[in-house]
């Protein structure tokens, strides 16, 4: 089988640090037929020592396609971890990560995905460095997009266990999210009014002037142009949020009665 270029050529940041570690040795092992290893793990970078390659990355713009990439690596690595979380390996959930692989990178990237994420199932995952890194690299309103996605993996099965409520918390905390900003995004999936209010960051006490300061600024917060580096379809997930921060937002509005 040979690889594409999402694995073989750019994968950026994802080299780096505990990622670079978990993937290594599986991409590794996904090298083309006629021998040739997967462009990171052959090419100059790899020569180097991890810490130089890590302060010589720290230094140089990645690419829209290394974003896309190291981005597609830290769903598929973090989403094992939720999956693993509740010690289950529900069809539900691995669904959403096919599909969303097959929507953002195509049939072709779902097969090699899948061979990845097969490997992952049986690797340790230590959530807090795997974080870590992800914060060191990606910016904040990609990490919420992220974080976003995950939830959404955890209610795949129409419910999200406890241990999987723990692990996200965790994912959060080690990616860097704030606070307010992961209790609106666990709040996006429920449909009554306190987690409306909890979606805009606002109690209910607050003011309508208030109401409309929050709506105003979550939406300019979670605008879909802010991950738009990551692709048409990582942006059109982001165009969901935003409507559900204009959902809270009217459900507000129509239990106030505001205009």
């Amino acid at each position: 089988m040979k690889y594409g270029k999402w694995i073989g050529g750019a994968l950026g940041w994802i080299i780096l640090g505990p990622m670079g570690g978990i993937l290594g040795f599986i991409i590794g092992g996904l090298a083309d037929r006629d021998g040739t290893a997967p462009g990171w793990i052959g090419g100059s970078e790899a020569q180097q020592s991890s810490s130089d390659r890590g302060a010589y990355n720290k230094n140089r713009r990645y690419t829209q396609e290394e974003q896309r990439n190291s981005f597609l690596m830290s769903f598929m690595v973090l989403s094992m971890a939720v999956i693993k979380a509740d010690g289950r390996f529900l069809k539900s959930e691995l669904e959403f990560v096919k599909d969303f692989i097959r929507r953002n990178f195509g049939e072709q990237a779902l097969v090699e995905a899948m061979d990845i994420m097969k490997d992952l199932k049986d690797k340790e995952i230590n959530v807090n460095q795997v974080g870590r890194q992800i914060e060191t690299y990606m910016n904040y309103s990609q990490r919420m997009q992220l974080f976003h996605y995950l939830v959404a993996l955890s209610q795949a099965d129409g419910e999200m266990a406890q241990s999987e409520v723990d692990v996200l918390r965790t994912i959060a905390t080690s990616i860097g999210l704030k606070y307010g900003d992961v209790e609106s995004i666990l709040s996006m999936f429920k449909d009554d009014l306190e987690s409306a209010y909890r979606v805009l960051e606002i109690s209910s006490d607050a003011t309508d002037e208030e109401v409309k300061k929050a709506y105003k600024s979550l939406a300019i917060k979670h605008h879909p142009d802010k991950v738009a580096s990551l692709g048409p379809d990582v942006q059109k997930a982001a165009e969901e949020k935003f409507k559900n921060i204009q959902s809270a937002y009217e459900k507000i509005k129509k239990a106030r009665g505001m205009s």
